[in-house]
C-alpha cells in the first residue's frame, strides 16, 4: 500500500513537471514568435517610409551593444565577479570575419525590404540552408552525404519554382536577399568556429553581442555612408525637420527596433535551453509559414499556384534536411538534450545553473544555423 502511494506520489509530480515544462516552452514560444515575425513587420513598415535601412541597422548593432554592457555591468557590480574580455588577438582574427559577415547579411536583408515583399524575402532567405551546408563542408564541420544533395537540389527547385514569374517579383531585391543568404552561410560557419572554441568563453549571447557588434558597426559603416551619408544627413525626416517632435519620433521609431531584436536573440536563447534544437527548427518552418499568413492576409502579399508548389518544396526540403540531421545525430550515437546554462541564468539574476560545456555550444549553433537566417538580428 505505501508502495503503491509512493509510484502514485511521483507520476504526479513527474506529471505536474511536464506540465509546468510544457507551459514554459509554449510561452517561450509565444514570446520568441512575438519578436521575430514582429520585428520582421516592423522592419518592413518602418523602412517603406524612412528609407535608410544601412543607417536603421546601424542604430540596431549601437542599442544592443549598449545594453549588452549595461548587463553585463550590472552582472559585475552585483556579483564582482569579471565578465569574459577577449584579448586583441582573438578578438581580431576570430571574430572580425564573423562580425563583418554578420552585419554584411542583415544589412543586406534590411535593404531589401525596400523592393520585395516579406513573402518573397522569408522564402528566398531560407535558401541559407543551402550555402550552411556548403561553407560546412569546406570548413569540414559537416562530413558530406549523398542525402545532403537531395537537400540542395529540393531548396534550389523550390525557390526557383516559389520566384518562377511572381507577380512581385524585384531582381534588385532578390540579388540582395540571396547575396545575404550566402553571407548568412559563411556568418554562421564562422561563429561555430568561434562557438566550439570553449577557450573562448563565448558561450553565453549576452558575452557573445558584446564583443561583435562592434564589429558589426564597422563592416556596415561604409557602406552606409556611401549610400546614406548624405541623404540622411540632409534629410527633412531627421535633421532637418521643423518639428522636432517628427525627429524625435524617427529615433524613437529605430531605438524600438533595436530592443526588439535584443529581446528577440534572447528570447530565442530562452527557448533553446528549454528544448532541443531540432524541435526548434521544425518549430521554425512553423513560424516561417506563419510569417507568409500574415504577410498574404495584412500585406497583401500574392502567390501564384506555381509559387505554392515551390513554397512547399522548399519546406519539403527543410524537413529533409532536419530528418537526415536527426537520423545522422541517433546514428553517432548522441543522445539527450542538455537544457541548463547557468550563464544566462546568472546573468538575469539566478544562482542556480551549470557552466556550458562545448557539446551544449554545439546545439547552439545547430539551431542558429537555420533559425537566424530568417531573422533580421
Amino acid at each position: 500500500m505505501t508502495q503503491q502511494t509512493s509510484q502514485r506520489g511521483r507520476r504526479s509530480v513527474c506529471s505536474l513537471l511536464l506540465f509546468l515544462q510544457a507551459t514554459k516552452v509554449i510561452g517561450l514560444t509565444v514570446f520568441y514568435y512575438g519578436f521575430s515575425i514582429g520585428l520582421t513587420f516592423y522592419q518592413k513598415w518602418f523602412i517603406s517610409d524612412f528609407h535608410y535601412p544601412l543607417s536603421i541597422v546601424i542604430c540596431h548593432f549601437v542599442v544592443k551593444f549598449i545594453i549588452a554592457w549595461l548587463l553585463r555591468t550590472i552582472w559585475q557590480c552585483w556579483t564582482s565577479k569579471e565578465r569574459i574580455n577577449l584579448p586583441w588577438d582573438d578578438y581580431f582574427r576570430r571574430l572580425a570575419p564573423t562580425g563583418i559577415c554578420a552585419s554584411l547579411d542583415i544589412g543586406l536583408s534590411n535593404w531589401s525590404f525596400e523592393f520585395i515583399t516579406i513573402s518573397l524575402y522569408t522564402m528566398t532567405k531560407s535558401s541559407c540552408l543551402v550555402y550552411i551546408l556548403g561553407f560546412s563542408i569546406l570548413f569540414r564541420l559537416e562530413k558530406f552525404r549523398w542525402s545532403l544533395l537531395g537537400v540542395v537540389l529540393t531548396i534550389s527547385g523550390g525557390l526557383f519554382l516559389f520566384t518562377y514569374r511572381a507577380t512581385q517579383f524585384n531582381l534588385e531585391g532578390f540579388t540582395m536577399v540571396m547575396l545575404a543568404s550566402i553571407l548568412a552561410g559563411l556568418r554562421w560557419t564562422l561563429a561555430q568556429l568561434v562557438t566550439q572554441r570553449k577557450e573562448m568563453g563565448l558561450s553565453n549571447p549576452i558575452d557573445m553581442i558584446y564583443h561583435v557588434q562592434p564589429w558589426m558597426i564597422v563592416g556596415l559603416l561604409p557602406l552606409a555612408i556611401v549610400y546614406e551619408g548624405v541623404p540622411v544627413a540632409t534629410t527633412e525626416k531627421l535633421f532637418r525637420e521643423h518639428n522636432i517632435y517628427v525627429a524625435l519620433s524617427q529615433a524613437a521609431f529605430t531605438f524600438l527596433g533595436g530592443m526588439i531584436a535584443f529581446f528577440m536573440e534572447m528570447s530565442e536563447y530562452m527557448l533553446l535551453t528549454s528544448t532541443s534544437s531540432l524541435t526548434l527548427s521544425i518549430a521554425g518552418i512553423a513560424k516561417e509559414i506563419l510569417t507568409l499568413v500574415l504577410a498574404a492576409k495584412y500585406n497583401g502579399d500574392q502567390m501564384s499556384s506555381i509559387n505554392l508548389v515551390g513554397l512547399m518544396m522548399l519546406i519539403a526540403g527543410i524537413l529533409l534536411h532536419l530528418i537526415l540531421k536527426a537520423i545522422n545525430i541517433k546514428d553517432d550515437g548522441d543522445v539527450g538534450d542538455r537544457h541548463e546554462n547557468s550563464e544566462l541564468i546568472e546573468l538575469l539574476g539566478s544562482e542556480d545553473g551549470q557552466q556550458w560545456d562545448a557539446d551544449e555550444d554545439e546545439e547552439v549553433v545547430l539551431f542558429q544555423q537555420h533559425e537566424h537566417h530568417s531573422t533580421l538580428v
